[in-house]
């Protein structure tokens, strides 16, 4: 049997092979264009298409949070001015792809931001500090040149750093959009619950510094209810003997949608492109993509590679589903994908910072 320590590094890898592998389909929300650019769907890392039949980033507003508007009289531009330096430009066009000049095996900005999360707990002592991630998550995101690949911004990063232009303190700079709720405030969580538990902290008071995380960039008591569900399965089957229980700690996790419902949607006939985009929406709000994240893994978890494939051929926000997918996966199977882990383009500093995070536990 692996150990509570080995389960969590296979996690952490995980989740970013979720991530890179869904990336060149992030938010394609017409699956027959998932088709039409990758024949058969993707089985494998690729790099994504120079167009994006459904990307709206051009109106999006590069002030702040938000779609296109005026931002604060005197204030610089967020985009390109504070964040993504030099990346600008490919907002003003129609159809540009998100993650434009990514390569495959490429993991977007929210995946930068876990490294840079356990970045700042490495240099906490392998302990989280809110001050120290604030820290790390500045200096990451207003690098010049910048420290990652992407192109595009969620809402809550250009909302975050329009309140740090005005002066506000750091960690009272989380907007409110209407896409807080979101999958992507989850993709951080992973590292703060296993460094945390397995030295030692009570659950009670991990899931309180996840909220408190998770509140300096996604404030918002639904997806905190959400968190401490994810929160409290991640704690069961990291030290779980067997995960004979699986379907039920799933069940136990759903909010978003009757435990019942997702029990016959996991057990039943319908494809999984008919369960998401179907009957339940693909996009990040979290009440649908929680349930998504549990079907998969209760649909395919005995294939977790499948999952994530299954997960990424759905589209929507299928990279912070992936990212959240992958870290579940990983704790009930191990390494699974070691052959592709190790093609993803920052794989070794992943493993050095998972490492450093988990030193020898």
């Amino acid at each position: 049997m692996s150990t509570p320590a080995d389960r969590a590094r296979s996690a952490l890898r995980a989740l970013f092979l979720g991530d890179a592998l869904a990336m060149p389909v992030h938010w394609f929300y017409n699956v027959a264009d998932i088709d039409r650019a990758f024949p058969g769907g993707i089985r494998r890392l690729e790099a994504p298409p120079a167009r994006h039949p459904s990307s709206i980033m051009s109106l999006h507003s590069t002030a702040g949070g938000g779609r296109r508007g005026a931002g604060a009289g005197g204030q610089p531009e967020v985009v390109g001015e504070i964040i993504l330096k030099e990346k600008k430009a490919f907002w003003n066009r129609p159809n540009v792809h998100y993650h434009q000049g990514m390569q495959a095996g490429d993991n977007t900005l929210n995946a930068y931001c876990t490294l840079a999360l356990m970045r700042s707990m490495r240099s906490a002592g392998g302990r989280y500090s809110r001050a120290a991630f604030l820290d790390h998550y500045v200096a990451l995101m207003t690098a010049d040149p910048p420290q990652h690949p992407d192109t595009y911004a969620e809402s809550f990063h250009r909302g975050f750093f329009a309140n740090l232009a005005l002066g506000k303190p750091p960690e009272h700079c989380a907007a409110v959009t209407h896409d807080t709720p979101s999958i992507g405030g989850l993709v951080m969580i992973a590292p703060i619950v296993f460094a945390e538990r397995l030295a030692g902290t009570a659950l009670d008071q991990v899931q309180a510094l996840c909220r408190q995380h998770l509140f300096l960039t996604h404030p918002d008591d639904a997806l905190a209810a959400v968190c401490e569900r994810y929160v409290t399965l991640l704690d069961r089957w990291l030290f779980a003997a067997n995960v004979e229980t699986m379907r039920e700690d799933l069940l136990d996790a759903c909010l978003g949608l009757p435990r019942r419902e997702l029990a016959t949607l996991i057990g039943g006939e319908r494809t999984d492109r008919d369960v998401i985009g179907g009957r339940l929406s693909s996009a990040c709000y979290i009440s649908d993509a929680w349930p998504a994240v549990l079907y998969f893994a209760g649909r395919h978890g005995e294939r977790p590679l499948d999952a994530l494939l299954a997960n990424t051929n759905v589209g929507g926000d299928n990279a912070h589903r992936g990212a959240v997918l992958g870290v579940l996966m990983g704790l009930l199977h191990g390494d699974f994908a070691d052959d592709l882990f190790t093609r993803l383009r920052i794989h070794e500093t992943i493993d050095q910072h998972v490492a450093e995070l988990l030193p020898g536990r």
